[in-house]
């Protein structure tokens, strides 16, 4: 065989030719170019080249013209589909997706209802046990009462306006005052009013003269508010049925309060004097008073003995009155100290001031329209 031989195209359909050699026949690489003619090539196209993975992934495949299946090409990828965290599976909604409205809180008291219950519960029975057994001993009760306020409305004076109101010569005025009005009356009630007041002046001279004009009017300012007031009180035991006296006005101011907070909390919508108290409403003070000429007509006709139902409704008329503007200007007193209760002494409801401040300047007005109604004997 010649060595033009080698050369020759092998026959079509085939890779490559067989060749010989001195060693025997050996197999011989095809020529470079197609194992076609020309124009059976017009009549064929190349095979799509599948690679190991997809090229591109994503939003990428739009951009280079790939073509979109519709599933995955390999079983491996159906496999990773389902291995997804739960995160990428659903994933968080958007920040600006609607969420659903909050849901409505309920009003709250302000307080432990819980402890202000049972310590109300608790004074009531000590004040109605020592009111119908023995009247000293409730004598004794409001002369603790006054004490315990002095020296509450004294200490906030001294932390938040740094006025030094003489404790001593008020608490002992305070306490002989109440005593002199249930054993002398009216006429002793004043006496010791005055002697406590001279006995607040002279005690403060023993301090620096700086400040004391404040300091003085401070301390005839918390006689007159605290144990006068409470005098009025005594003079209403002093009477015959002074323990039911006293009794009625106790639950008539219990009841006018309970009434504005429980109208109040429930349907109070109009402020009544917004920069002194916000909470007190308007419809709050019309409960105070329905509630309180109530149980005004309801004691003045079974417990006040010749009584009648119609005193009873101007007597409620009057508590209600009386204990709105007396809680109103505690409540001014302690916006101006800063303060929210005048002491922490009875749990769920503050301090002893916290709870005289509607029943002081109520008890002249009872004891005042008792006298006029019923008499003073």
């Amino acid at each position: 065989m010649s060595d033009s031989s080698w050369g020759a195209p092998p026959p079509a359909g085939q890779a490559g030719y067989w060749g010989s050699t001195a060693g025997g026949p050996v197999q011989r690489a095809a020529p470079a170019g197609p194992a076609y003619d020309a124009p059976e090539a017009q009549h064929t196209r190349p095979m799509p080249i599948v690679p190991d993975g997809p090229a591109y992934g994503g939003d990428q495949d739009d951009d280079r013209g790939a073509a979109r299946l519709s599933g995955p090409l390999f079983r491996d990828e159906t496999s990773q589909a389902r291995e997804l965290p739960a995160e990428t599976q659903n994933p968080e909604p958007m920040p600006d997706a609607p969420q659903p409205p909050p849901a409505p809180q309920k009003k709250s008291a302000g307080r432990d209802l819980g402890a202000a219950i049972g310590v109300g519960v608790g004074l009531g029975v000590v004040i109605v046990a020592s009111l119908f057994i023995v009247k000293a001993v409730f004598v004794g009760v409001i002369a603790v009462a006054v004490v315990v306020g002095l020296w509450e409305l004294t200490s906030r004076l001294q932390e938040r306006k740094e006025i030094r109101a003489p404790l001593v010569p008020l608490a002992v005025g305070g306490a002989a005052m109440v005593v002199a009005g249930y054993v002398r009356g009216a006429e002793g009630a004043w006496v010791a009013m005055a002697l406590t007041a001279l006995a607040t002046l002279v005690w403060r001279m023993t301090e620096r003269p700086e400040g004391y004009l404040k300091d003085v009017t401070a301390g005839v300012f918390a006689a007159f508010y605290v144990p006068f007031l409470a005098t009025f009180v005594a003079l209403m035991l002093a009477a015959d049925d002074g323990p039911w006296r006293v009794l009625t006005f106790l639950l008539l101011t219990v009841v006018s309060d309970t009434g504005a907070y429980a109208v109040g909390w429930r349907f109070g919508k109009h402020k009544l004097a917004p920069r002194i108290s916000p909470g007190k409403t308007r419809e709050g003070l019309l409960g105070a008073v329905l509630f309180a000429m109530v149980a005004g007509a309801l004691c003045m006709r079974f417990l006040i003995d010749g009584g009648a139902w119609w005193q009873g409704l101007l007597l409620g008329l009057a508590v209600a009155a009386s204990a709105t503007l007396g809680d109103l200007g505690e409540s001014m007193i302690k916006r101006d100290l800063g303060i929210k209760d005048m002491g922490t002494l009875l749990p769920g409801h503050g301090g002893i001031m916290d709870r005289l401040d509607s029943l002081l300047p109520t008890a002249p007005v009872v004891w005042l329209l008792m006298v006029v109604f019923v008499g003073s004997a």
